[in-house]
């Protein structure tokens, strides 16, 4: 259930909604249980399941629209303040998988976030191990230079003054 959890993240992009395509995809797997030629390739089975039904869910949720929870609401979380750090760090993390490709999101949530190996990863979404470590390597670059605070380049360059002349 994680793995389908991680790959409908990486299409959804939302908590709420990779937990709805995951259940409903289990659910469909369940139903249709018999069309499984193959038991041995379930778990990819599953997962092209998981990530057919994420883009179904996107669709019907992009019909939609929500309205906004009244700012009275009460929470039985953290107050704001005393999650903002972390909350902007999920912000900022999320927005950097967004822009990732389909491919690279799903291949680092299954391996950074679900634990899996390359060659699990290879044989799950049908692709060389080579290509698997490409795109997390690819991946990881982009995340790096995303998530990186910006430095002024100025501010690390030694300053000349009179006496350096």
């Amino acid at each position: 259930m994680r793995s389908a959890y991680a790959v409908a993240l990486s299409v959804t992009g939302k908590h709420e909604d990779a937990e709805d395509a995951a259940q409903e995809s289990l659910l469909v797997a369940l139903q249709r249980i018999e069309e499984c030629r193959e038991p041995e390739r379930f778990a990819g089975w599953l997962m092209t399941i998981v990530r057919n039904r994420s883009r179904n869910l996107l669709r019907r949720e992009g019909l939609r629209t929500t309205s906004e929870i009244p700012l009275g609401t009460a929470g039985s979380g953290p107050l704001p303040d005393q999650d903002l750090a972390r909350t902007r760090l999920r912000e900022d993390l999320e927005a950097a998988l967004a822009a990732l490709s389909e491919v690279q999101r799903e291949v680092v949530l299954l391996h950074d976030y679900e634990g899996w190996k390359h060659r699990e990863i290879a044989e799950r979404l049908d692709m060389p191990s080579g290509t698997v470590r490409s795109h997390l390597h690819f991946a990881r670059k982009a995340l790096r230079k995303r998530l990186t605070p910006r430095r002024d380049k100025d501010s690390n360059a030694p300053r000349r003054g009179a006496a350096d002349g």
